[in-house]
């Protein structure tokens, strides 16, 4: 399996970050997991289209249902819990497991496409 263009994270080691651009080249082929709270998920900066949704704190319950032969992409607002839930899929044996360096800001900031974003 190919992996993608990425560089180390520089707070959690092992963990991979990938920049926003890298991933929408690259949507199509990996599973991208959203690990912000719900009101996060459908608030101001809305998500990245067809990103699955599972709260960090809920993430070791779905371990499980992660694809083992696919490339996952965690997401959050700014990183930081992106790198955590990376962290954690790969301790628990996920090595195909990258973390959208800046987050939702950064996707924002760039114009990349969004969805779901709450327009109250």
């Amino acid at each position: 399996m190919q992996s993608l263009k990425s560089q180390p994270n520089p707070q959690f080691p092992g963990v991979q970050d990938i920049d926003p651009q890298e991933l929408w080249t690259q949507r199509e082929r990996v599973r991208i997991v959203d690990v912000r709270r719900p009101d996060e998920f459908t608030g101001e900066l809305g998500h990245v289209a067809g990103a699955h949704h599972i709260v960090l704190d809920t993430l070791p319950n779905h371990l499980v249902d992660l694809p083992t032969d696919q490339i996952v992409v965690f997401v959050c607002r700014s990183g930081g819990r992106s790198a955590q839930a990376s962290a954690f899929a790969k301790e628990n044996g996920l090595s195909q497991v990258y973390n959208m360096r800046g987050g939702m800001l950064l996707w924002n900031e760039l114009g990349l496409a969004v969805e779901g974003r709450n327009q109250s």
